[in-house]
């Protein structure tokens, strides 16, 4: 009973520490989106260009025109003329252009998406690269504590003049060589945390993280990828583009239609007044000649361009899934065949019974920490293109 009281204790914590490490990278790329100033600029630079789409369909200015003429040889009184104009396309013009600036202010929206995702998935790739650095860390500290322990005893038997000084200087130069790959990921994690700070807008961050939270296994390609198409801004500019064509023709049939004017004019002469509306329209016989046909063809090239980028998207999905998989299988052989060889400690305790001397306890434990340092360069990997895979979840 006190057993599974304590499995099920140790599984609680586990969870809520691997749930801990999850919100931790959730953290960043929260605190990195509000403070990067790529963003912020955008974002500036998208409400004034959607504010400037929305002037686009404002009416023209009013005209006001006034005559007063004194001069002259005429036996009436001076004539005066006031009049005021208002000229607008016809009405029908403009919601089919309202419509169009629509369109336009969602593939802005999504354009502020797409940089916004650009900025995380390369936040969330440092965060990856750290996760490996600390677990490496982890690994190359411990051996750096079992190269000084093989040191100390390789220094102890040469007091006792067991062994020469050249057992000795290797020993010790192996213990150096542990400790420099150590400072040289500690390096490394200093420089990856100041590109972090860097699209954190300068602001610094902590991150500690030594493990992969989320679970290697993804889901179909065909699951991933129907759910990609609808939310991923990439894909999405690509439909949005199509659409923007589309209501282009729309715009373009209605600015065949003619333009209208209206106002109010007054004439006085000889004591005289006169008063009343004003009314106009202009004939479209010249201006919007071809323009259809131009927006109809551009819609044809972009409904052809959009199905070329789309097929690319999807091919270079694939791919990137396919090499997923097969680093998967690969990786989970590796994981398998080095989970309980102990190769560490066997052959440590060879060397300290001294059934092998020390460059061959050293030259096999390099074979087996390599193999181990593989399926941690693939483990990073997984997990680097696995963010790739689910960029759209950013």
């Amino acid at each position: 009973m006190f057993k599974k009281t304590v499995f099920v204790i140790s599984v609680c914590l586990v969870s809520m520490a691997v749930g801990a490490q999850t919100n931790e990278v959730d953290r960043v790329l929260l605190e990195i989106e509000q403070n990067n100033e790529s963003l912020k600029a955008y974002l500036s630079l998208k409400e004034s260009m959607q504010l400037e789409l929305k002037s686009g369909n404002n009416l023209p200015d009013p005209q006001a025109g006034a005559y007063y003429l004194p001069f002259g040889d005429h036996a009436t009184g001076d004539y005066s003329e006031f009049q005021v104009t208002q000229s607008f396309e016809f009405p029908t013009v403009y919601g089919a252009r309202s419509g169009l600036i629509e369109k336009q202010k969602v593939q802005m929206e999504l354009g502020y998406q797409l940089k916004r995702q650009e900025v995380l998935l390369s936040a969330k790739r440092y965060c990856m690269e750290l996760i490996s650095l600390n677990k490496r860390k982890t690994v190359e500290e411990t051996r750096v504590t079992q190269a000084k322990r093989i040191f100390d005893q390789a220094q102890e038997l040469f007091d006792k003049e067991q062994i020469g000084i050249l057992e000795v200087n290797k020993a010790k130069i192996a213990w150096m060589q542990e400790q420099f790959k150590v400072a040289q990921i500690d390096a490394d994690r200093k420089n990856i945390s100041l590109l972090l700070q860097n699209l954190n807008g300068g602001n610094e961050i902590s991150f500690g993280q030594a493990v992969y939270a989320e679970d290697l296994k993804l889901r179909s390609l065909d699951s991933i990828w129907q759910t990609r198409k609808s939310i991923d801004p990439e894909i999405r500019i690509i439909a949005q583009q199509e659409e923007i064509a589309r209501q282009q023709i729309k715009l373009a049939k209605n600015k065949s239609l003619p333009n209208l004017n209206a106002g109010f004019n007054y004439q006085g002469v000889s004591g005289s007044t006169y008063s009343g509306v004003y009314g106009g329209l202009s004939i479209p016989l010249w201006n919007n000649r071809n323009k259809v046909k131009a927006t109809e063809l551009r819609y044809q090239y972009q409904q052809t361009y959009s199905n070329a980028q789309s097929m690319t998207a999807y091919a270079n999905f694939q791919k990137q899934y396919n090499e997923y998989e097969m680093l998967l299988h690969k990786f989970n052989e590796y994981e398998r065949t080095l989970e309980g060889l102990n190769s560490d400690r066997l052959l440590l305790e060879a060397y300290e019974l001294g059934e092998i001397s020390f460059m061959i306890y050293y030259t096999e434990l390099q074979f087996y920490r390599q193999a181990y340092d593989t399926m941690l360069e693939m483990e990073k990997q997984l997990n680097q293109i696995k963010i790739e895979i689910l960029k759209h979840q950013l």
